[in-house]
């Protein structure tokens, strides 16, 4: 079994707070982690600087379409990051309550 992180970043608070809600309900995620982080990127040709709140969630690769649907469903931007991240390595107490915690596919 493949464990990951999935990230994705909303510059509302509101949003952020649907999308944890609505993937805790689905059982997709077993947890979340919400940081305020200042991003720059490029959008339309021009250079944004922005406050945003990062998402990263515990849960299993095979869950993964599942999350970025409900993301997409959920999302306020035109263009969202949702990216994974496998965990190489981690103690199995951590990966047993993921596995606990997320639903069976």
């Amino acid at each position: 079994m493949e464990y990951v992180i999935v990230i994705t970043l909303c510059d509302d608070k509101e949003v952020a707070l649907k999308i944890i809600e609505k993937l805790l309900q689905k059982k997709l995620i077993a947890g979340s982690h919400m940081e305020e982080v200042m991003s720059t990127y490029f959008w339309k040709d021009e250079i944004v600087n922005s406050k945003e709140y990062k998402l990263k969630f515990r849960t299993r690769e095979c869950l993964f379409s599942e999350i970025k649907a409900t993301i997409k469903e959920l999302h306020n931007y035109e263009v969202p990051e949702i990216s994974m991240i496998k965990i190489a390595d981690a103690n199995e107490e951590f990966f047993n309550w993921i596995s606990e915690n997320t639903k069976k596919v």
